[in-house]
């Protein structure tokens, strides 16, 4: 493991608030091309801190061939008594029809993965992925804020349908990119969100990395019934199962 820095272990009172920090559901290893640690490292670190849940997750596109070799080298990994690892794959959505950029022969359940992380790392426009330059320029010229938030939960739910028992990755995390913001949700798209998370078995993450979604996002997810999980978004073992602004978002939440 070399000279990697574990995560010192959980906070009991921490925990009894909040027993979402005792899972990372969203950790990069090397698979990733912008990640450090390895498979090995992550599960390490994961233990040390006292986690129950782990999620190994890598980015994929529609032209990665590694999947395999990704599922073969977790299966390989030892896994301490009283932590459950998990897989996945992260995947940006491609348009607003809920177009997912993963490969064709993906492959779920027992010799796969568990299931695809849905992240909105580019707008997904009408006639594929905008980029956040290429958003913004599009709402100087005259695409409205609710259009365009039409446009982004309407890909989210879609997506949702297309691959049951999903996860969202860092959710919203676009908003500010292009300018807007969560504020920018109406309490209407946040109910259609939550329901199609709740319905399809889809996980909301909490991105410590991102921040997001913020409370009032969390409180439509928790009215809807919709299952949310903590989440750090490593690149680097020694930040695995660290929360600050998940604990923040979450007493927001509460408090409001």
């Amino acid at each position: 493991m070399g000279s990697t820095e574990f995560p010192q272990p959980l906070e009991f009172p921490q925990l009894l608030e909040f027993p979402q920090l005792l899972g990372d559901f969203h950790v990069h290893s090397t698979f990733s091309d912008d990640a450090v640690a390895t498979l090995g490292e992550n599960i390490a670190a994961a233990a040390a801190r006292g986690l129950a849940e782990l999620r190994l997750v890598d980015h994929v596109r529609q032209s990665t061939t590694w999947v395999p070799e990704f599922v073969a080298a977790v299966a390989a990994e030892a896994v301490p008594p009283g932590l459950i690892v998990h897989t996945g794959v992260e995947a940006k959505i491609l348009d607003s029809a809920g177009t997912l950029d993963i490969p064709g022969d993906l492959v779920f359940g027992p010799g796969g993965i568990d299931t695809v992380l849905i992240a909105d790392h580019q707008f997904p426009g009408t006639d594929g992925p905008w980029s956040p330059r290429a958003t913004r320029e599009r709402l100087d010229a005259g695409l409205s804020t609710g259009d365009a938030v039409d446009l982004l939960v309407g890909a989210l739910v879609s997506a949702m349908a297309r691959v049951p028992f999903a996860q969202l990755a860092h959710c919203f995390s676009i908003l500010p990119k292009i300018g807007l913001s969560e504020d920018d949700l109406g309490d209407e798209h946040l109910a259609a969100w939550a329901s199609a998370a709740a319905d399809t078995g889809t996980i909301i993450e909490i991105n410590e990395k991102w921040s997001c979604p913020g409370p009032r996002a969390i409180r439509a997810a928790r009215a809807a019934g919709a299952r949310l999980v903590a989440s750090t978004d490593s690149h680097v073992a020694s930040d695995v199962g660290r929360y600050d602004r998940v604990v923040a978002l979450l007493r927001e939440a509460q408090s409001s």
